[in-house]
């Protein structure tokens, strides 16, 4: 037998005898050909740990720990209860937040942002809420070690400060450029908008409206049940990550949470949320340049088609000691996210793959 398919057929064995589908899984057509894709990927992959759960006409269709969240510890990945870093993925549940208070008439997009945050330098030209989404305000991206940040900021207006009085990289509008800090800038939006801290507007009015109940900021001296640990892979082996405070970022990319509460939050859109259906259609609409040149990207949300035309909206995220993948694709219902505890980890053709057993049972 060929070397790959023996692999293969050894992980859907081992996939049966160590990993009962629950019932739910039973039940839904392509579940156990996916657990067993996802067994076979990660044996391959050399992570500590994985988490994958997938959502399917509105409730939480499997859901599978795959590894280690301690690998010292010996401490099994959860779905339902190891928080791993999410990423940039609260990018979306940022660009969520924003969407409420702009149906509430609390935030114009297209105000100048001093309308919010009048501390903010003005800059060579107007930066609206709406271009800050968009990434097209032209503000910086991380540079030098500052991806590494180990310095605790005590407010969303101190952490400003980091970029504040630096140029921007390019006139609003006219490029693309990803800007984590430009999300933080977002942040100071909300809190002038709504009169309330960042964190707390968030936890109120986006996880505990969701039931997102482990979704929290990743803060660095409290204890925090059920945190996983953070690795890096060095040549060939793998180390703990260094340790980072994310006191900086928190609405770009400062959060913790379950691969269960992001299907939560990706179902949640796909019902609504209280966003009218024309405000969500207008944050997942994909954004072009002043040119006409399209971005890829909406108000928070990428926006992508595959090769079989299919539209999907999510967000990657890639942190110190984690990665994650997280995807709605709204024609189907179906919602997956994929978090490993791995820096730059490639998730290569998995999520396609799980899309198309679920999607395509008979393929």
């Amino acid at each position: 037998m060929h070397h790959r398919t023996l692999h293969w057929a050894l992980a859907l064995l081992l996939a049966a005898i160590m990993a009962p589908i629950d019932a739910v899984a039973r039940d839904l057509p392509g579940a156990a050909r996916a657990e067993a894709a996802a067994q076979a990927f990660f044996d391959a992959s050399g992570a500590p740990g994985m988490v994958v759960t997938v959502g399917l006409d509105g409730d939480i269709a499997w859901s599978k720990g795959y590894g280690y969240a301690d690998l010292e510890q010996a401490v099994p990945a959860d779905p339902a209860a190891t928080r791993f870093r999410i990423g940039s993925v609260i990018k979306s549940m940022t660009a969520f937040a924003i969407a409420r208070l702009v149906e509430q008439g609390r935030i114009d997009l297209d105000a100048p942002i001093q309308a919010y945050v009048p501390t903010f330098p003005v800059k060579e030209a107007p930066i609206t809420t709406r271009a800050l989404l968009a990434h097209l305000a032209g503000i910086r991206h991380y540079a030098g070690s500052e991806f590494m940040m180990r310095e605790r900021f005590d407010s969303v207006e101190a952490s400003l400060a980091i970029f504040a009085g630096d140029p921007l990289v390019s006139p609003p509008g006219e490029a693309w450029n990803y800007s984590s800090y430009g999300y933080n800038l977002l942040s100071a939006v909300i809190e002038g908008a709504t009169g309330q801290p960042y964190l707390d507007h968030m936890q109120a009015q986006v996880f505990e409206t969701l039931g997102m109940a482990h979704t929290v900021p990743d803060r660095l001296l409290p204890v925090i049940p059920g945190r996983g640990r953070y690795y890096v892979r060095h040549e060939g082996e793998i180390l703990n990550a260094p340790e980072v405070d994310n006191s900086y970022k928190w609405a770009s990319g400062g959060y913790i949470g379950t691969s269960e509460d992001l299907v939560r939050f990706g179902l949640a859109m796909l019902e609504g949320a209280g966003v009218s259906a024309e405000t969500r259609t207008a944050f997942w609409t994909e954004q072009v340049t002043s040119s006409g040149e399209p971005t890829g990207y909406g108000l928070g949300w990428r926006v992508q088609h595959d090769e079989s035309g299919r539209l999907w909206i999510g967000h990657g995220g890639g942190s110190v000691g984690g990665t994650t993948s997280f995807w709605i694709l709204p024609e189907s219902g179906l919602v997956i996210a994929v978090v490993t505890n791995l820096s730059s980890f490639d998730f290569g053709e998995l999520l396609p793959s799980l899309v198309d057993i679920h999607l395509d049972p008979e393929r």
